[in-house]
C-alpha cells in the first residue's frame, strides 16, 4: 500500500485534499461529496452478508418497526430469523465488516488520513424500504458512503437532546433536520460528533458503509491505561515494601496511620510521573485488537517476498516503541524506521525486510507465525 499524500485533492473528499478536509470540516461541519467513489459496490453481496451476520464471530444486530414499535436483536442472526427482503422498515447492522472482507478492509483504508488510533471500524447496514435505526446523534465522527440503493438522509444541529423513553435505542424526542438530501451509489456523507441524523431507505436493498471513530473517554480511558501499566508492572522487591518499625502500640487501631497513607500517596505519585510506562501502556491499549478476533497460526514464515498486516492487525508506534495487537516492542534505528513503515503502509517490501537486523527478522517470524503478519509472496 503506498503512502498517501495529504496534500493532494482527492473525489472522495470532494476535490479537497485530506489536509484541506481536516482543517475545514473534521469535527467542525459537514460534508456531502457527491459521486465521491464513482462506481462505488457493496463490500460483499446480499447474500453472503445475510449469511455473514448468522455467525458467531460477527457483531450484527436487527432493528425492525413492524407494527410501528422499535424491536432490537441481537445476534447472531441466521437468515431464517430475518424478515421477508420485501418486507419494509428492518434494517440490519453488521459491524466490524473489514475483520471479515478484504474488500472492506480496503476501502477503510481510503480513510487512513485519520489516525489509525482514531479509526475504528466499518459497519454496514442493509435495509429494506423505510429502513433505518431512527434519528439519533452520535459521540464520533462517521463517514457514511452509499454503495447500494438509495438512502435518505435528514440531518441538523440538535439542542433538544432528549429522547423517546421505554425503547430499545436512543431516538430523538423531537427531531429538527436543517438539511435533506438523497444519496446514491458513491456519494458520501461526513458527519462530526454531535450532528443529529435521520438516515431512512428509499426502496429495498440498500446498502450503506458507516466509517466511524474511537472516541474513549477521558475516565475510561485513564482507567485503562493505568490497568495496564500496572498489570505490567514488575512484582515489588523487598527494599519497595512498607516497613514500619517505629509505629508505636496504639489505642486507635481503626485509624489508617500518617506513614502508610504517605507511603501510598508517593507511590502513586511515583507510579504516574513515569511517561514512559504510560506511554507504552497507552500504545498497548490503543493496539489491542476488536473483541472476537482470532489470528490463524501459520506453520513458517519464508519472509522472502516480504510481509503484509493481516487486516484484523492494528499496529501503531510511537518515538520509542511499536505495538501491534496489545503487545509493545522497543525498537531503534533502521529496524524502528521498517517497524513504522509497516505500521504506516501495512505491508514491508523484500528489501526492506533483507535489510533488517537478526532480531529484527526474528521477530517478524513470530508476528508471521503467529497470524499477525502474513508472507506476501508477490510483493516487490
Amino acid at each position: 500500500m503506498a503512502s498517501m499524500d495529504t496534500t493532494l485533492p482527492t473525489a472522495l473528499l470532494g476535490g479537497l485534499s485530506p489536509a484541506q478536509f481536516m482543517r475545514r470540516h473534521w469535527q467542525r461541519k459537514p460534508l456531502l461529496v457527491r459521486q465521491a467513489v464513482p462506481g462505488a459496490t457493496p463490500p460483499l453481496g446480499r447474500a453472503a452478508l445475510l449469511a455473514l451476520a448468522g455467525n458467531e464471530d460477527v457483531e450484527s444486530r436487527l432493528l425492525d418497526r413492524a407494527g410501528g414499535a422499535w424491536a432490537l436483536r441481537q445476534g447472531p442472526l441466521p437468515r431464517r430469523s430475518l424478515p421477508p427482503l420485501t418486507l419494509p422498515g428492518w434494517t440490519l447492522l453488521v459491524q466490524g465488516l473489514d475483520l471479515h472482507v478484504e474488500a472492506a478492509r480496503a476501502l477503510l483504508d481510503r480513510f487512513r488520513f485519520v489516525p489509525d488510533a482514531r479509526l475504528d471500524d466499518l459497519m454496514i447496514s442493509y435495509a429494506s424500504d423505510g429502513g433505518g435505526v431512527g434519528p439519533h446523534f452520535d459521540s464520533y465522527d462517521v463517514f457514511l458512503l452509499q454503495v447500494h440503493g438509495r438512502r435518505r438522509w435528514r440531518i441538523g444541529r440538535q439542542r433538544d437532546r432528549s429522547v423517546l423513553p421505554g425503547l430499545p435505542l436512543k431516538i430523538l424526542a423531537s427531531f429538527e433536520p436543517e438539511h435533506d438530501w438523497v444519496l446514491e451509489p458513491g456519494d458520501l456523507l461526513y458527519l462530526p460528533p454531535g450532528w443529529a441524523h435521520d438516515g431512512a431507505a428509499v426502496g429495498n436493498d440498500c446498502m450503506t458503509c458507516s466509517v466511524g471513530m474511537r472516541v474513549p473517554g477521558r475516565d475510561e480511558l485513564a482507567r485503562s491505561v493505568l490497568q495496564r501499566a500496572l498489570d505490567e508492572a514488575e512484582a515489588p522487591d523487598q527494599d519497595h515494601l512498607y516497613r514500619d518499625a517505629q509505629q508505636p502500640a496504639t489505642m486507635e487501631p481503626g485509624r489508617i496511620p500518617l506513614k502508610l497513607a504517605a507511603f501510598a500517596l508517593d507511590a502513586v505519585a511515583r507510579f504516574v510521573a513515569d511517561p514512559q510506562g504510560l506511554a507504552c501502556a497507552l500504545g498497548e491499549v490503543l493496539s489491542e485488537p476488536k473483541p472476537r478476533v482470532c489470528f490463524e497460526a501459520a506453520t513458517q514464515a519464508k519472509l522472502n517476498r516480504g510481509v503484509r498486516l493481516d487486516r484484523r492487525s492494528r499496529m501503531l508506534y510511537d518515538d520509542e516503541r511499536v505495538y501491534l495487537n496489545g503487545e509493545s516492542y522497543r525498537a531503534g534505528g533502521r529496524d524502528a524506521r521498517a517497524m513504522q513503515s509497516l505500521a504506516d503502509r501495512r505491508c514491508l517490501g523484500a528489501a526492506a525486510v533483507a535489510r533488517l537486523s537478526p532480531d529484527a527478522v526474528e521477530l517478524l517470524a513470530e508476528w508471521v507465525c503467529a497470524g499477525w503478519v502474513h508472507d506476501e509472496p508477490d510483493l516487490a
